[in-house]
């Protein structure tokens, strides 16, 4: 089952988010993982809004790009 996610929704926003500043970094999922302590296709499948991420796994991702985990939940507007 393959369900559209609502682009407001949070888990969206965070996808957006962490795929946003990641690539400001021109760190790949890989890189950032690493820096995370997590896996690679569990960062793919976050920034594909895929997963219902735990606080302690926004936090890790967080640190590892340097923000809070509240900039990985809030609205923006990134400019490509």
């Amino acid at each position: 089952m393959n369900k559209k996610l609502n682009p407001s929704s949070s888990r969206a926003v965070l996808a957006r988010n962490l795929r946003a500043l990641r690539e400001r970094r021109h760190l790949s999922q890989e890189a950032l993982a690493d820096l995370a302590g997590l896996h690679r296709t569990y960062v793919g499948s976050v920034e594909r809004g895929e997963r219902n991420v735990s606080i302690d796994n926004i936090q890790r991702l967080a640190e590892a790009l340097g923000v809070t985990p509240a900039n990985l939940l809030q609205e923006r507007d990134f400019e490509p």
